[in-house]
């Protein structure tokens, strides 16, 4: 890997540059900063969709990942094919380590996950965690799809959040996009989209943790429904404050 190492003391400086920009110059931005040293993460949601359409409008080279948990619904499959076909653009898919997923399942069961938040987030840390730590694990920064409306423990997050996990920028190109403005550019642009959506699914993980929302319920209520909303993330986005001292979980 070529280039400067950000560390978590130019976060400040890089959010006040790119606080106010569009989607386009931030992704413009990250690439011409990173190379070859940035990823995108696509989870194949909504907002995933359109900085997929993004990236390859403006012919970014931007390597784009997903990962198969193995607990997807048929829908995610689908969609991450039509996706290829529909931008000519390869998607690499990163799985669990399958000793880890074997021994998790003899110890705590296959539905683990409804016992405990413990146990849930141990399966959210091996068939989601350790997946996306290989695949960053030659980066030095990372995209997603993020925005501040998705849920009560995005409220905070910046247009680049300091990723304490892996070391490294996190860059929320659509984080002040709101869900008028993507459902607007994905009928615009003709986006290939899974059809869960249409079916209430706003949110759309593991087919065992996501389920259609009722109208008037926020778009989170459909992911870990029997939990309360301050624990809804599997550590995939995890926000510590710059002032924290907190040890992060």
């Amino acid at each position: 890997m070529s280039g400067k190492t950000y560390t978590q003391a130019d976060i400040p400086q890089l959010q006040d540059a790119l606080t106010g920009k569009t989607a386009t110059e931030i992704i413009e931005w990250a690439s011409e900063t990173f190379g070859s040293d940035l990823s995108f993460a696509s989870s194949l949601g909504l907002e995933d969709q359109v900085l997929t359409a993004l990236i390859v409008a403006n012919k970014e080279p931007i390597s784009i990942f997903t990962l198969d948990t193995g607990r997807l619904f048929p829908e995610s499959y689908n969609l991450l094919a039509k996706t290829e076909d529909h931008f000519g653009q390869r998607i690499e898919v990163f799985f669990p380590n399958h000793q880890g997923v074997e021994s998790m399942v003899e110890e705590e069961g296959v539905n683990l996950f409804y016992k405990s938040i413990e146990s849930r987030k141990r399966c959210c840390q091996v068939r989601k965690l350790e997946p996306l730590k290989r695949a960053l694990s030659e980066k030095r920064a990372w995209i997603c799809g993020l925005r501040r409306d998705q849920a009560l423990t995005r409220q905070g997050m910046q247009v680049v959040e300091w990723d304490a996990l892996h070391q490294m920028p996190k860059i929320n190109p659509l984080i002040d996009w709101s869900d008028e403005q993507v459902l607007n550019y994905i009928e615009e642009n003709k986006i290939p989209y899974n059809p869960l959506h249409d079916q209430g699914f706003i949110s759309i993980g593991c087919a065992s943790c996501t389920r259609a929302i009722k109208e008037g319920q926020h778009v989170r209520e459909g992911r870990w429904w029997w939990e309360s909303p301050e624990q809804k993330e599997c550590g995939l986005h995890y926000a510590k404050p710059l002032n924290s001292e907190k040890k992060e979980k």
